[in-house]
């Protein structure tokens, strides 16, 4: 039941919709539910280690908001003045912070993806339509999680001979990250030509290659696909509707929100939440298992 099991091309369109929604959806409703849906499925997928980094896009995307309306000036409610005279208004500093909150909620979506897509089945998606992106793609997918992974090892080394980021003074700790970044950098460049050394070895960019997938489309698929869909419907018809529409410029203008509203943002969360649902009904179902097979062990002994 976890999302990670479906087919490869499932992951894509969900994955492929949200972020569209999430940078085409100015409304400030359907940009926090894009943002409130990433922030939960990220902590659900990497822990609440990724909780500290979301608060830290927020805090960012808050002081781009306040940069922007000092530098940007338009509108008719003005807040206040600033240090040259010139008014900070309340729409500037709305659409200020909608475009930091959208990109921060985009990093987060690519979050998820990092966890859930996998080097194979990228080349599985990608692999007959374009070999070099497909391989791009997955070493790509590969390197980033094993950078912090190199990092930690390079630092650990380097304490052992008296040189990591935390020994000396401040001169010396600057100069020593300095040289981990440039090990980093180094050892990375290095793994991207000997992997794709090795899969042109392996004859990956000859024409008419064929290759081996496990993935299967079933109707487990189709079922998810069917729900997929009718949520992008009603999601079609919220733009339709002009639910979706908000203006800034002079003032900020939008559609009065009614009952039919409250039905498509309901579409909207359930559609995004879905994965996260199925992850958890996966891992509550694998724990009953777990508890039913050691119950009849018990028994048999």
């Amino acid at each position: 039941m976890r999302f990670d099991s479906y087919h490869p091309m499932i992951n894509f369109i969900y994955f492929a919709a949200a972020i569209a929604c999430t940078v085409c959806f100015k409304h400030p409703v359907f940009l926090a539910i894009s943002f409130v849906c990433a922030f939960l499925y990220s902590v659900k997928l990497n822990g609440w280690k990724n909780l500290v980094l979301n608060l830290c896009l927020v805090i960012l995307a808050v002081a781009y908001a306040n940069c922007y309306a000092s530098y940007n000036h338009f509108g008719v409610t003005n807040i206040k003045s600033n240090y040259i005279g010139n008014y900070i208004t309340l729409e500037s500093v709305a659409y200020g912070l909608v475009q930091g909150m959208t990109v921060t909620t985009v990093i987060i979506w690519f979050c998820c993806i990092f966890k859930l897509v996998t080097a194979d089945k990228v080349v599985y998606l990608f692999g007959r339509i374009s070999p070099r992106l497909s391989l791009f793609l997955s070493i790509l997918l590969r390197t980033i999680p094993r950078i912090g992974v190199r990092a930690k090892r390079i630092e650990i080394s380097r304490e052992g001979i008296g040189r990591g980021i935390r020994q000396g003074n401040l001169w010396q700790r600057f100069l020593h990250l300095l040289a981990l970044i440039s090990i980093l950098i180094t050892w990375t460049l290095e793994d991207f030509v000997e992997s794709s050394n090795s899969m042109k070895s392996r004859g990956y960019s000859l024409r008419g290659r064929t290759a081996f997938s496990i993935y299967r489309f079933d109707n487990r698929d189709r079922g998810l696909v069917i729900v997929f869909f009718w949520c992008l419907t009603g999601i079609m018809m919220a733009v339709l509707f002009n639910q979706t529409r908000i203006y800034f410029d002079p003032q900020i203008i939008m559609n009065r929100i009614t009952a039919v509203s409250y039905v498509f943002y309901g579409v909207y969360a359930m559609f995004l939440l879905l994965p996260m649902i199925l992850q958890i009904v996966g891992e509550y179902h694998f724990r009953q298992l777990c508890k039913q097979n050691n119950s009849k062990r018990g028994r048999d002994f």
